[in-house]
């Protein structure tokens, strides 16, 4: 397999305002951008495992990959009446789990999607600025790839 040129991956490349957050709705039959975003962290890790041992290879620690985790960190400028906002504070509040997708908006393509808990969903209003809100979200089971589930 050859190697991809500089200009090959640049066309690959994903502008990061392109990529939304979205739910499902209320009725289940479509999903809701989350409205205001700004910013969109995936996080992924896997808990280590140490197997060293005396004998380990010249002396260097070696390590399994245990339990994997994911959570998605978002957030964004608040709009109080967005459909998106309501239902994301009323799982919020009921500990509800959400289905979430992450979805290329300039391609209308899906990337990734799960189901996750509302970890964390605080509004600020400072002042001088505009009212802002983030949200975490902590994965329950298998972050899905997307882009397989389409090839």
């Amino acid at each position: 397999m050859e190697k991809p040129s500089y200009s090959e991956m640049a066309l690959a490349a994903i502008a990061g305002k392109d990529l939304l957050l979205t739910i499902w709705s209320d009725d289940g039959a479509d999903f809701l951008a989350i409205s205001g975003q700004r910013s969109l962290t995936i996080n992924r890790s896997a808990d280590t495992i140490e197997v060293s041992s005396k004998d380990t290879a010249g002396g260097w620690k070696a390590f399994l990959a245990g339990m994997k985790e994911w959570s998605i960190d978002l957030d964004g400028v608040y709009a109080v009446d967005d459909a998106s906002h309501r239902k994301l504070s009323e799982a919020f509040t009921n500990g509800d789990l959400v289905c979430v997708r992450v979805v290329n908006n300039n391609t209308d393509e899906d990337m990734f999607g799960g189901l996750a808990a509302i970890t964390s969903y605080p509004v600020e209003a400072p002042y001088d600025d505009a009212v802002t809100y983030s949200i975490s979200l902590s994965g329950n089971g298998a972050l899905i790839d997307l882009t397989e589930e389409a090839s």
